[in-house]
């Protein structure tokens, strides 16, 4: 075992765990409250006190957090949506050596949020880029939904419809890592039906609402379970998590009979079957859910038009 540390006799001797030196020429990416304002680290509020500018997401919700700690700086949208000639300028005033912050909306930049291309460009240029990390969803909901949290994916927001949604859902159905996604309010029951097909009621699903507000709300149980709750839709930020495929349980699914279905279902479809009627049959002849043999059998589908591509 080693020695115990001597105490250091003045403040001096402390670790410089606050930078103090200059900060010029500097992109910080500072992560904000997903809710709650007083959610904010000491040195994000350090740093949009000392930015020559902080650009915003939406610079009415920054001004109300800037406010609340008694910050006055200055403010300029940057978004998704803004130009390259916009993303330019605060390139050639990074250059001139001012100090920039960038904040979204709630949370940390980049996830799910713009500013990705604006931080590649800084590097390229060889500027300094620096993370003033804090609150993220992400993170939040994750330890708040007892799901298992050894491996994890994050998706952002599912594709809204289509080919792209499709074959998302059935990449989360199939892993094993739990996944965490954002999903807007009115599409959240939309989301839990098309889980619930491909789930099953095995698998624990976590729907997170308002973290850190005072409505916050966390719901746990199967897809189709939650669809109950959440039927006629949800107000506010939702963050769901679905925990991963288990190996053990769904390795005994993937065994003959699944194969026998599979093989049942191109049968089927190289008959000239629709999917609706072949879900309707295939429930009939070996007594599942008809739902999610409709899932199964578009899972099939797109299996087989990415091996003609």
């Amino acid at each position: 075992m080693s020695e115990e540390p001597e105490a250091p006799e003045s403040d001096a001797e402390l670790p410089q765990l606050v930078a103090s030196g200059e900060r010029r020429a500097t992109l910080s990416i500072v992560s904000t409250p997903i809710g709650n304002l007083e959610d904010i680290t000491l040195r994000a509020l350090r740093t949009l006190r000392e930015a020559d500018l902080v650009l915003a997401e939406d610079t009415r919700r920054t001004r109300v957090l800037c406010l609340h700690h008694g910050i006055h700086c200055q403010l300029r949208s940057f978004h998704a949506h803004s130009s390259e000639q916009a993303q330019e300028h605060v390139l050639e005033e990074l250059q001139a050596g001012k100090h920039v912050a960038l904040v979204t909306d709630a949370g940390t930049p980049l996830l799910s949020d713009p500013g990705a291309a604006l931080v590649a460009a800084a590097r390229t240029r060889g500027l300094r880029v620096e993370s003033i990390p804090g609150p993220s969803a992400i993170t939040a909901a994750l330890t708040v939904a007892g799901l298992a949290v050894d491996q994890f994916r994050f998706v952002g927001f599912l594709p809204r419809s289509g080919r792209r949604r499709r074959d998302a859902l059935q990449r989360i159905a199939e892993d094993r890592s739990t996944t965490v996604m954002f999903e807007s309010p009115r599409r959240i029951a939309d989301t839990l039906e098309e889980l619930a097909a491909l789930l099953g009621e095995a698998r624990p699903v976590a729907v997170c609402r308002e973290l850190t507000k005072l409505h916050e709300e966390v719901v746990r149980g199967s897809a189709r379970e939650l669809l109950g709750h959440f039927q006629d839709g949800a107000r506010g930020e939702i963050t769901l998590v679905i925990e991963g495929r288990a190996a053990g349980a769904d390795d005994a699914q993937e065994s003959a009979p699944a194969a026998d279905v599979d093989a049942r279902i191109a049968e089927l479809l190289a008959s000239g079957v629709s999917t609706r009627d072949a879900a309707v049959q295939l429930a009939r002849e070996t007594g599942g859910r008809r739902q999610e043999l409709y899932a199964r059998i578009e899972a099939h589908k797109a299996r087989q038009r990415g091996s003609d591509e």
